[in-house]
């Protein structure tokens, strides 16, 4: 079931995208499992102006579509309603399950919020930051986050671009969550690593 098919409407705001095949990545290496890592699933783009990536963020983003996510988004940082926040991010395009939490002033992308997918009974902890963009001096990324059911990101993480957090995993708090947590894991520390 999509999001579209438990809230009304096609959850999405605007029309901008970030557009496949754009890469100019080739693929990193893979992790000591033979398993793909989170770099293989970000997306390069080369800056399209002089300066850094950052600069001109308008040119790659519409910035209506930015400053509507930025609204909802701290709508839902603030609200202290679960329901309310599920419906509302719903509505700017973030695949979400049944029973998701997000703690008070959780920030899941402003600019790309559609990258996330969120699965059933995950709990988001306060202040916690999903990111599905990074701008950097030469090139921008954008990259999918899955958050796998069950799985518990604590007060103050940061989970960046591409990474997939497995099943029942558990992300401490103030943990910079570079790599794949693997299903029934515990991670900490920056960057995070199993305990």
């Amino acid at each position: 079931m999509t999001a579209a098919d438990r809230d009304e409407g096609d959850g999405t705001v605007g029309d901008d995208s970030v557009g496949p095949a754009d890469s100019t990545d080739s693929p990193g290496p893979a992790d000591s499992d033979g398993s793909e890592d989170r770099r293989e699933r970000v997306d390069r783009h080369p800056r399209p102006h002089v300066g850094n990536s950052l600069g001109r963020w308008y040119e790659i983003r519409n910035p209506l579509r930015v400053a509507i996510n930025y609204a909802v988004i701290l709508v839902c940082r603030m609200s202290p309603s679960l329901k309310l926040k599920r419906i509302l991010l719903r509505r700017l395009g973030v695949t979400i399950g049944e029973g998701v939490a997000f703690g008070l002033e959780s920030t899941p992308d402003v600019f790309w919020p559609e990258l996330i997918t969120i699965e059933d009974d995950v709990i988001i902890g306060y202040d916690a930051t999903i990111l599905c963009h990074e701008f950097l001096r030469e090139e921008y990324r954008t990259g999918e986050v899955h958050i796998r059911e069950g799985a518990m990101i604590g007060a103050g993480a940061i989970v960046l671009p591409g990474v997939e957090i497995g099943e029942n995993a558990q992300v401490a708090a103030n943990s910079l969550v570079t790599e794949d947590v693997p299903p029934e894991t515990t991670v900490s520390g920056v960057p995070a690593t199993p305990e």
